[in-house]
């Protein structure tokens, strides 16, 4: 039987990538949040509420990078160079905050106020830096020759401002549909009332960003029907139930907060998300680089994919199993003093 190495090496990735952004989601969320708790002792629930999980949750971003490395060096040549700002920002936010997230739980007062300001600028810093890595993927890399061909700072553009604004918007409602599922008293009733004013910016951000993206670039339009001459239904209807899955989303989001439920909020908001992920990865397929580099023209030899395949046979289910491992041990309610150390 004939593996098709490429294909099943942009799936991985692909998959890496979402389970990043589902998982360290909703814990930058919580970060992004910490300015809004009422006092120390919420912010310790919020912190103690991703203690066991944030660093794990971050495997996944360190197996889609270098998993892009290995198996499209092509791809990871272009991007990189194109978006080393915000690439290296994300980076040195991202230790900032894991910084703060030790020394603040040993701090005395005036340096625990520093630690939870580092803490949740870190988070913020990191989730804009991604922001603006998404808005400037999506916008399109100048290519000339299978090399990178435009300028430092092409990323820095209105549309990937608004990008990073909406994944601000994003990440804050995962980080408080979060909290009201571990939360109780107080805090549990202050993060309704944050994913709220979330879920309405997230919505009002999705749309924009999503009108602005057919409008800025017409081979994403033409994939979902609109083009210059008018809309093709015919084109469109294939597509329609990525954003139906965004609008369940919503609709559960908003259900579950009116019932008052603890984890109905929690599973509409990644359903916003993966509904808004694989809307994404339908408009480039099957471009890894957007918009003239395929993946199959990026991908390394079939030799080295299928021998890296073999170690993440071995590997990806030991990752899986330790996650789902850890999410059960520390399920439940999760109150201040339950310490991290």
């Amino acid at each position: 039987m004939n593996l098709d190495l490429p294909l099943i090496w942009a799936g991985l990735i692909a998959i890496s990538v979402l389970l990043y952004v589902l998982l360290d989601g909703f814990d930058l969320g919580v970060g992004i949040l910490f300015p809004f708790a009422r006092s120390p002792k919420e912010r310790d629930a919020m912190m103690n509420s991703i203690a066991p999980y944030w660093d794990g949750n971050e495997t996944w971003l360190v197996l889609g990078g270098g998993g892009l490395f290995a198996a499209f060096p092509m791809a990871y040549a272009i991007i990189g160079p194109a978006l080393y700002a915000p690439i290296m920002l994300m980076l040195l936010a991202l230790i900032l905050r894991g910084v703060a997230f030790e020394f603040r739980s040993h701090g005395r007062k005036r340096g625990k106020r520093f630690w939870t300001a580092a803490f949740a600028g870190g988070s913020l810093a990191a989730t804009l830096a991604q922001g603006l890595v998404l808005g400037g993927f999506i916008q399109g890399i100048a290519v000339r020759n299978g090399a990178f061909a435009g300028g430092a700072f092409d990323w820095l553009t209105p549309y990937s401002l608004l990008v990073a604004v909406g994944l601000v918007a994003g990440y804050a409602l995962l980080g408080a549909t979060w909290v009201i599922w571990r939360s109780e008293h107080q805090l549990h009733d202050d993060a309704r009332r944050w994913s709220v004013f979330a879920g309405l910016a997230t919505a009002a951000l999705l749309a924009a960003v999503s009108l602005a993206t057919l409008v800025v670039h017409p081979r994403v339009a033409k994939v979902w029907g609109f083009t210059g001459e008018g809309f093709d239904s015919g084109v469109f209807l294939p597509h329609l139930p990525i954003p139906l899955l965004g609008l369940a989303g919503f609709a559960l989001l908003a259900w579950g907060l009116w019932k008052r439920s603890h984890h109905a909020p929690f599973l509409g908001s990644l359903a916003v998300f993966f509904s808004g992920y694989i809307g994404l990865a339908a408009s480039f397929f099957p471009n890894i680089v957007p918009y003239d580099v395929p993946f199959r023209t990026a991908a390394n030899e079939t030799g080295a994919l299928g021998f890296m395949l073999v170690g993440v046979a071995i590997l990806l289910p030991v990752i899986l199993g330790y996650t789902a491992w850890v999410y059960w041990i520390f399920r439940g309610k999760v109150a201040a003093d339950a310490g991290y150390h």
